[in-house]
């Protein structure tokens, strides 16, 4: 979700650009496809739709799965503000501890935590240098400039370059530059991977990744750090809708939902287990080391995975894709018929032959579908903000932070789940609606929990954290199923491409707590309320074929407006027939 599904979360939503997978890709309703794509399925269908060749490889598509979630979010602990009140030099020893007994009246107490950047003004005329009273210290506050006493002994940024108090922008600025390197890499990285191919792209991608990372790690200075951060998700912010889309592409058209869905979790497990090293590594430099130099053996996905056949037979290598086919069958132990290949092969290459088809310009789409379009990127915008605002202020709640944030992604895994059950038996715009207006119910509810209540802050908080992720993995299907073929990755990749711009705003939410402390919950209540009712203007898709034709995407709204209509007039009737037989009987 932060988001990646943003949030990230956002994991779903990190999948756009050219890089998006619409919904008859991820076992969406199946749409008018030429017959390369029928007898591809069939083969699939055939050497087994989630054998133990599919299984090998998915294992190893959850690798880059994984190091994305580290690399889209490490920011949270590597940039994070270190626990810290004033030094006060009347009172204060070498020796002396964070928290202290005369903290009571030499340090501002507020929000339920000492004061970070100021403390009372001591008399120094009055003042015994060898005794700390109360009676010494006004009313009247100070700044306490670079002198701090620190409670943990977590080392990031702030610390090192000196980042605290009026600073603290820079800190949530890297967040921001961080989802502007996503904005600029996914699109890029979808190009790429549609010239050089999926695993070419996941390999050298990955490895890059890899490289930024450890040189940020080497840092001398903020810029730097800020630099290096951008470039890594220059690079590798395209592993999440590379490796989905190489492994939805390897399993049959009955198991991608399950696939899509699985490849998911595993991006929110990686979240969790970040905060996991998070917590035993609290050292910066050595946190990415950690994180990073493993993900150079990503390189060796240029030898161990398969290519993807849909994107070798779009290429004309349709040779190599049978290649493939074949070292699938044998792996699963079916067989393949020659002749079947063949006519995949035939079959391609008569569609490759005629790809100069006329195709819906977009400008027409976007006069037809404005409406449609400016409510898809509303709510992309949405979601974006609010799966990634949760991640983020996860570790602000009290507590441990870094066990928050373990749930933080252990939560999703339900989330991710639970549309599986919902979206057909009551539709994708209510089961869309009510979990985002439970997610802006428990974010309006958490600013009346208190802060010191910190088990109904973190039980609302992983309610709101489970209805988001819930709700943006059916965003990432319906918004898929209400545009046109012709024109369905161009528009979601916009609408996908303007929600990314919640993602560069959700790093600076934690600001807004400085000037009211339940000011970001009230922001993302706000947002999912807004959005919940609007989703409720799209059109139903729920077991309807995916739209070929633009007539065929209008007249989704068209026939639910019919269906509305026909389901009133035949309550109608029935209630009428029913007062017609009370009133036989009575007579």
């Amino acid at each position: 979700m932060t988001s990646q599904k943003s949030g990230n979360g956002t994991a779903p939503g990190q999948a756009a650009g050219n890089g998006h997978v619409d919904a008859e890709a991820a076992g969406g309703p199946p749409s008018a496809q030429g017959d390369e794509d029928n007898s591809l399925d069939a083969i699939l269908v055939r050497i087994g739709q989630f054998g133990r060749y599919q299984i090998i490889n998915y294992v190893l598509l959850c690798v880059p799965m994984l190091f994305n979630a580290f690399f889209s979010i490490s920011y949270v602990f590597t940039a994070s503000t270190v626990v810290h009140r004033c030094n006060v030099t009347q009172c204060d020893s070498p020796s002396s501890l964070y928290e202290e007994s005369w903290l009571n009246f030499s340090i501002p107490y507020k929000n339920s935590a000492w004061d970070s950047c100021n403390r009372y003004v001591a008399d120094e005329s009055e003042l015994s240098s060898d005794y700390c009273d109360a009676k010494y210290f006004s009313n009247t506050t100070e700044t306490c400039g670079q002198d701090f006493k620190f409670r943990d002994e977590e080392k990031t940024i702030s610390t090192e370059f000196g980042i605290y108090c009026k600073d603290d922008w820079k800190l949530t600025m890297v967040g921001t530059i961080n989802n502007v390197g996503q904005f600029v890499g996914i699109p890029l990285g979808g190009f790429f991977a549609d010239r050089y191919g999926r695993r070419t792209m996941l390999a050298y991608a990955g490895t890059l990744s890899a490289i930024m990372g450890v040189i940020r790690s080497l840092s001398s200075n903020y810029y730097m750090f800020l630099v290096f951060e951008f470039l890594d998700m220059a690079v590798g912010s395209t592993l999440f809708p590379t490796a989905f889309l190489l492994a939805i592409e390897l399993v049959g058209p009955k198991r991608r939902v399950a696939a899509a869905t699985i490849i998911t979790i595993a991006y929110a497990l990686g979240e969790s287990f970040l905060g996991f090293l998070a917590s035993q590594v609290q050292n910066w430099r050595w946190l990415l080391r950690v994180l990073y130099a493993p993900a150079v053996l990503q390189v060796l996905f240029l030898w161990i995975l398969p290519e993807s056949v849909r994107w070798l037979l779009s290429q004309g290598s349709e040779e190599k894709a049978a290649d493939v086919l074949r070292k699938a069958a044998h792996t699963n132990r079916r067989p393949l018929p020659e002749e079947q290949v063949e006519e995949l092969i035939a079959n391609n290459r008569q569609k490759l032959s005629q790809a100069n088809e006329s195709q819906y310009p977009i400008r027409k789409a976007v006069r037809f579908f404005a409406l449609r379009i400016a409510n898809c990127c509303l709510c992309w915008f949405t979601h974006t903000l609010i799966a990634l605002g949760l991640s983020l202020n996860s570790v602000n709640l009290g507590g441990n932070k870094y066990t928050n944030f373990m749930l933080n992604g252990v939560i999703q895994v339900p989330g991710l789940l639970l549309p599986l059950v919902i979206m057909d038996r009551i539709g994708r715009r209510y089961s869309l609606c009510a979990s985002m207006l439970l997610c802006a119910i428990c974010m309006g509810a958490s600013a009346g929990v208190g802060a010191d209540n910190y088990a109904g802050a973190l039980t609302l908080f992983l309610i709101g954290k489970l209805a988001i992720t819930c709700s943006f993995q059916i965003l990432y299907f319906f918004t898929s199923e209400i545009f046109p073929t012709n024109v369905r990755n161009s528009l979601l990749s916009l609408c996908s491409m303007v929600g990314r711009i919640g993602s560069m705003i959700a790093p600076q939410t934690p600001l807004l707590a400085k000037y009211y402390i339940y000011a970001p919950q009230i922001l993302f209540a706000t947002f999912a309320l807004i959005s919940g009712f609007l989703t409720l203007a799209f059109p139903e898709t729920a077991d309807k074929v995916l739209p070929t034709t633009m007539e065929e995407a209008l007249d989704l709204a068209n026939r639910q407006r019919q269906a509305v209509v026909g389901e009133e007039e035949a309550k109608a009737a029935a209630k009428r027939h029913g007062e017609g037989e009370a009133t036989r009987k009575v007579l």
